[in-house]
């Protein structure tokens, strides 16, 4: 398998980015919606400064895969694929890119407009501050970050069914494109 994307499918950057990312929302997902029931101890804290400096590896990571793929490319829609199913899913990857960017921007200002504790990256280096603090930006952002996720959860949902309808009625190679272990056409 080729690191670049090819015209066919993507390539093992593209696609170890995309897992990587995955897997790493996926955790994000479990402990954020978790928080709320852990109690306040040195444990809770732990847990989520953890999930913030995880926040900010995902904020990190898609600025790389975005741009990766300004770099790579990105294959073309699979043979056969209407136009508008092409553009809505290139719609969608967009949308994606923006939430997965959005999500992590929003945590991180309501950690600044809180007035918490400095933030420490997997504690290794302190985190800047977005604002100072402000109980009504801390609620704003909050909020967005609230509502951003559940957006981000029905997109995924619907990315993922996508493909997986792809997969199973259509048997095009739209998914398996982008899993690893097969050569590029």
């Amino acid at each position: 398998m080729t690191l670049k994307n090819t015209e066919h499918r993507w390539g093992a950057v593209s696609q170890g980015l995309h897992w990587l990312i995955m897997l790493l929302i996926l955790g994000l997902a479990i402990v954020g919606l978790s928080l709320d029931a852990l109690p306040r101890s040195p444990k809770y804290f732990w847990v989520y400064d953890l999930h913030k400096s995880t926040g900010l590896l995902v904020l990190a990571l898609v600025i790389v895969r975005l741009g990766w793929r300004l770099y790579a490319g990105t294959p073309r829609p699979v043979a056969g694929t209407p136009p508008w199913q092409a553009a809505i899913a290139g719609a969608t990857h967009w949308i994606l890119y923006g939430l997965i960017l959005a999500m992590p921007l929003s945590g991180w200002l309501y950690d600044s407009a809180s007035g918490l504790r400095p933030l420490k990256w997997f504690g290794v280096a302190t985190v800047p501050k977005l604002s100072p603090p402000d109980e009504g930006l801390a609620d704003l952002a909050r909020d967005a970050h609230e509502w951003l996720f559940w957006v981000l959860v029905a997109l995924v949902a619907l990315h993922a069914g996508a493909a997986f309808y792809h997969h199973v009625f259509q048997r095009d190679e739209t998914l398996r494109r982008m899993l690893p272990g097969r050569r590029a056409p």
